[in-house]
């Protein structure tokens, strides 16, 4: 790990063990689990001013971590030898020092930043976001965290094109994860209350966990979106922060502002924590965001809202495969009919509409043909009442993870079937 330097004498300003190192950096998971921060060829640093606060951080990220005061430090000891993920501790957010960061991760195509603040607001996540910084956390946030984003940015630059120090590139990004041309899978509902984001949730779980590609899903529901609650994930960013970098979003920024479930490995980019933020978000900016997480990851689940707007629209467009959720009754029935009708008025090919029907087993003297009959189309999935579809929701869990053997699970494993096929299913 002391590839950071062009000497071999230890900085001023490392502790005494910590320099050098050669063997990858360990820090434990909030679970216990050991997490190597690096791999072998990725240098860590930290740079942060005060010395207490430098400690803490490096005590977090384990032994191999080279600390600095400051950035200017770091990058005088740069050599190109070796990709180095800088942590910025949050002596470096003022506003002398974020454009200083900007200027380093364009002139260093070879080393990522990521930043850990005193407290987390848009406003200081949108600016360092916009130069250039991968990840942003919040100080005493969830042991391991930083541990992981580390990681997730060490793998990144790892894999990436190896470049020499140059003048701003104009695409120094990009390369960083595996180019891959994912499906888009679209969750749609005419009326709410229809069981939407709970198939959403249970479905991409499922994929998630047969996947040997990274499987996101997307809460499209801009105003209401449940899907964070529904997984129990407290996520520090949302889209929102996505459509604030817009204009330099690429496949690794956009994966550093995904949670993860960790039950299942499923990725997830949750929706705006307030109602007030869904205008942020045009149709255009979702689109551009479906089609970044489509270059690296194997399968994208969109849960939308129980609407038409432009949004949505744009969703149904960019999908591969439209779900159409229906309940058995005859108001449900009636909208996803009318819903049926706007989507071919519109000419969605026909192919990409596949009816779902839930709660298909309740006895509510309507029968299956019948709805078939009336929508003009066969159902391509039926998925049963069942307890524990409640009892997993406020649990915050997925039913097909909280009730693997209930009948709605089983339902719900069969559509990923034809999505996905158990056989390809990938230990985790």
């Amino acid at each position: 790990m002391s590839e950071i330097v062009t000497t071999g004498e230890p900085h001023p300003s490392a502790a005494p063990s910590a320099y050098p190192q050669h063997a990858p950096n360990v820090a434990v998971a909030a679970n216990g689990t050991p997490v190597p921060v690096a791999t072998p060829g990725v240098s860590v640093a930290v740079v942060e001013l005060d010395v207490p606060t430098r400690e803490r951080i490096v005590s977090l990220l384990g032994d191999g971590v080279t600390p600095f005061n400051t950035l200017e430090e770091l990058t005088s000891r740069l050599t190109g030898a070796m990709p180095v993920v800088a942590v910025l501790g949050p002596s470096c957010t003022s506003s002398d020092t974020l454009p200083l960061i900007e200027r380093v991760n364009q002139q260093y195509p070879y080393m990522a930043s990521v930043m850990i603040v005193s407290e987390l607001s848009t406003t200081l996540l949108q600016q360092a976001l916009r130069a250039g910084v991968r990840d942003v956390l919040a100080m005493g946030g969830e042991a391991g965290a930083l541990a992981l984003a580390v990681q997730r940015v060490a793998v990144s630059l790892e894999s990436a094109p190896r470049a020499v120090p140059t003048a701003p590139p104009a695409d120094s990004e990009g390369a960083d994860l595996e180019a891959v041309n994912g499906k888009v899978y679209s969750i749609f509902s005419t009326k709410g209350g229809s069981g939407k984001s709970v198939l959403a949730t249970s479905l991409a779980t499922t994929l998630a966990r047969r996947s040997d590609l990274p499987v996101c899903l997307v809460d499209a529901d801009l105003q209401f979106g449940d899907v964070a609650v529904m997984l129990k994930l407290a996520p520090s960013h949302t889209i929102v922060d996505a459509v604030s970098v817009l204009d330099r979003l690429d496949p690794a920024m956009l994966d550093g502002l995904l949670v993860t479930h960790e039950p299942s490995g499923l990725r997830v980019l949750p929706a705006p924590l307030e109602p007030a933020f869904a205008d942020q978000v045009s149709a255009h900016d979702m689109r551009t965001i479906i089609d970044t997480l489509r270059t690296f990851c194997g399968h994208v689940v969109v849960d939308t809202p129980a609407y038409f707007n432009d949004v949505v629209l744009g969703l149904v467009e960019a999908s591969d495969d439209v779900l159409l959720v229906a309940g058995m009754d005859i108001p449900n029935i009636k909208n996803v009919k009318i819903g049926l009708q706007t989507l071919r008025l519109l000419d969605t090919p026909t192919e990409k509409l596949h009816l779902v029907l839930n709660r298909a087993n309740s006895k509510v003297k309507l029968e299956v043909s019948e709805v078939e009959k009336t929508l003009g189309m066969k159902a391509t999935a039926l998925i049963p009442s069942d307890i524990a579809v409640p009892q997993s929701v406020n649990k915050g869990e997925p039913v097909v993870q909280f009730a693997p053997k209930s009948s709605v699970a089983k339902s719900i494993e069969d559509l990923a079937d034809m999505m996905l096929p158990r056989q390809a299913k990938r230990k985790r």
